[in-house]
């Protein structure tokens, strides 16, 4: 059986995507990550600018998430995040999101599995963490929840 418990929630600032249209595989996009925060009851801090979410655009309307982000905690540490995700919906659903619309996230799925590399000291435990955070795309921001599987 699987226990999890939250880690933190994740507010990522973005930055319009860059495209790059009607690849072999589909769309890919870049979507620059600006800054943002993180906060849980074990460590909390902000995203650097500088990460990013490498996106292909399926063809199915799956969209693979493969995200880089580099978290600066609030005691100085330096944290390395990435994560690998899906979203997808119906067609209408993520039209409007495409478009900026507020859509309520439980009409569509948005799943990411994520790991560290964290310095030696007090968040070297997060290099044996695997964790695992469900999201919500707004217009110029993602949002996670993001749990750690025990």
């Amino acid at each position: 059986m699987i226990e999890m418990r939250p880690l933190f929630r994740i507010h990522a600032e973005v930055a319009e995507p860059q495209v790059t249209p009607d690849g072999p595989l589909g769309d890919r996009r870049f979507i620059p990550v600006t800054g943002g925060t993180f906060e849980g009851e074990r460590l909390r801090g902000r995203l650097l600018a500088g990460g990013s979410d490498c996106q292909l655009m399926r063809a199915d309307g799956v969209a693979e998430l493969d995200v880089r982000v580099t978290l600066a905690c609030d005691d100085g540490a330096i944290v390395y995040m990435k994560g690998l995700g899906l979203r997808h919906g119906p067609a209408d659903v993520m039209r409007r999101l495409a478009a900026g619309e507020d859509v309520d996230p439980g009409d569509y799925y948005f799943r990411e599995a994520m790991m560290f590399e964290a310095p030696p000291g007090p968040h070297a435990w997060l290099n044996g963490v695997l964790a695992l955070g469900t999201g919500r795309r707004d217009p110029d921001a993602v949002i996670l929840d993001v749990f750690e599987v025990v």
